[in-house]
């Protein structure tokens, strides 16, 4: 395959991923569908045509890593706090953190039912499939009112968040003691403690920059301090929302010391700059991101029927919880909100991360993808079905 040839296939699929999402602000047919299914369409030109190809899942997990950081940043850049947020973010919080509690317990349940494998194995496994992936969240969002959109972007980023600092204790406690929990609190404690050092110093790092290239920097440190955090089992994406949140509130700060050391004439046009720069850095890699992944997908498994069924339980209970936990902490109509909890980068990422001792061969990859298609297809019908109600109701 030649470099030209190569080029051409990588514009068209950006090409392709944007017509995608022109199609999905019509059709509210998420444009990630669109990219697995042209993943799983290129897979079967290039076995019709007997192309080699390289193994695409060694450079999956480096893709979807930094595109989670980058779509969660583009969306921590888009909320603007005051007070009357609280209530938003305070049922954001508890909603997210009892739906993924309640629904690794009961995929738990499932998987050992399966398997019948141990509950610390099972419980290890059920953690990718319990997090709402905000990769797909977040721009599915935009078409639903104000509140609901910032509902959404919250609570599946928080979701992300407690997502990974459960599947971190998980993969590094084989057992529940006093001493586990002792960690966990110091290392939530230190990430928490990070992060408000690294969102002081990149304003003062952005205010002091003259060269012209300023914004790669800002992502590329962003991205370096999440990756030594990974390392370290630190549940760094609180890192990455809490300094888009940081940045683009820092003007509401009214203590003079702060205003005159840290806030400087163009603040707000770089926070635009830099927010354009994430969302098409986050478009292209998630494009890639997906594609790859419907590509390495063996749709022949999908065949196998007790794959299919224990994929439709897991369905299931996924939206029996989501409802039953967001009438709780939620007021006001649940649609489509409670449609909006899809699996997708952050479950792949977190499945790929399962240690080799803990991958169960019943929970692979074909399962994986049933429930990612599965949620996606779910928050589409309920989006559109959810629409054609509200269109349906003659105003007063």
């Amino acid at each position: 395959m030649t470099t030209y040839t190569i080029l051409i296939i990588l514009s068209g699929l950006v090409i392709f991923s944007y017509l995608f999402d022109l199609v999905a602000s019509k059709t509210k047919i998420p444009s990630v569908l669109l990219l697995l299914l042209l993943g799983i369409g290129l897979r079967f030109l290039v076995d019709y045509l007997h192309i080699q190809t390289i193994n695409f899942l060694t450079i999956l997990p480096t893709l979807g890593t930094v595109g989670l950081i980058l779509i969660v940043f583009e969306g921590s850049l888009e909320l603007k706090y005051d007070r009357n947020k609280n209530k938003i973010i305070k049922s954001a919080f508890f909603s997210a953190l009892t739906i993924l509690l309640g629904t690794a317990t009961i995929i738990t349940l499932i998987i050992y039912q399966i398997t019948h494998q141990n509950l610390y194995t099972c419980i290890a496994n059920a953690i990718p499939f319990s997090v709402i992936s905000s990769a797909i969240a977040i721009p599915s969002a935009a078409a639903l009112g104000k509140q609901d959109r910032e509902f959404v972007i919250y609570e599946s980023s928080f979701s992300d968040i407690l997502g990974i600092i459960l599947f971190n204790f998980a993969i590094t406690n084989h057992s529940i003691t006093t001493s586990a929990f002792i960690g966990l609190g110091l290392s939530t404690s230190l990430i928490i403690f990070l992060s408000a050092i690294a969102c002081v110093v990149l304003l003062y790092v952005m205010g002091k920059l003259v060269h012209h290239i300023k914004f790669f920097l800002i992502i590329s440190i962003l991205i370096l301090v999440y990756a030594i955090g990974q390392s370290y089992h630190l549940s760094s994406l609180v890192l990455i929302l809490s300094t888009g949140l940081f940045l683009n509130n820092a003007d509401t700060i009214q203590n003079a010391w702060f205003r005159g050391v840290f806030l400087y004439k163009n603040l707000t046009a770089d926070l635009s700059q830099l927010y354009q720069l994430s969302a098409e850095s986050a478009f292209i890699l998630r494009t890639f991101f997906f594609v790859i992944f419907g590509f390495t997908m063996n749709i022949n498994e999908l065949n196998d029927k007790p794959v299919l069924a224990n994929g439709f339980f897991i369905l299931i209970t996924i939206y029996a919880i989501r409802f039953f936990f967001l009438k709780v902490f939620k007021k006001g109509s649940l649609k489509p909100i409670g449609y909006i909890a899809p699996r997708g980068l952050i479950s792949i990422l977190l499945y790929f991360n399962l240690p080799a001792s803990l991958k169960i061969p019943e929970v692979g990859t074909s399962f994986l993808f049933l429930v990612v298609l599965g949620t996606s297809m779910v928050m589409t019908l309920g989006i559109t079905l959810s629409k054609t109600t509200n269109e349906e109701i003659p105003t007063a």
